[in-house]
């Protein structure tokens, strides 16, 4: 995909992530997108909390899964196949976690992402995988 392609992509998939209301309802915010690549975060709130008083799983299982779909929707139209998710340490409310995703392997019809959770100072809270469909 040339550079002007890829902007443009790039464009498209931040304006449907502006109607993306899931996300935007938890305060998810992309930080950085690229090819391949994004960086999203979120500050956890005491809505988010589970009954130990911190981060709820799913709340950190749906900012690493909006991070990896972002990426792979750079490389035209992807959806999930199979993702998983190993929690590492617990999130306090009012901590900005950050999702990196990373390609890790892009075929025709598949791609793979790495996505690291971690707190703005570095700590990391969980490690995602996902494999994704691509229908181009």
């Amino acid at each position: 995909m040339s550079d002007n392609n890829m902007e443009q992509a790039i464009k498209d998939i931040k304006a449907k992530f502006n109607k993306d209301y899931f996300p935007y309802n938890l305060g998810i915010e992309i930080v950085e997108l690229a090819a391949g690549f994004s960086r999203v975060k979120f500050t956890v709130t005491k809505e988010m909390q589970n009954l130990h008083g911190m981060a709820h799983g799913g709340a950190i299982f749906t900012l690493a899964d909006t991070a990896l779909g972002l990426a792979a929707n750079t490389r035209g139209k992807a959806v999930g196949l199979q993702v998983s998710i190993n929690y590492i340490r617990p999130a306090k409310p009012q901590t900005v976690l950050i999702a990196t995703a990373e390609e890790e392997q892009l075929t025709r019809s598949t791609g793979i992402y790495n996505v690291t959770v971690a707190t703005d100072a570095g700590k990391k809270v969980a490690l995602f995988r996902g494999v994704v469909f691509r229908s181009n």
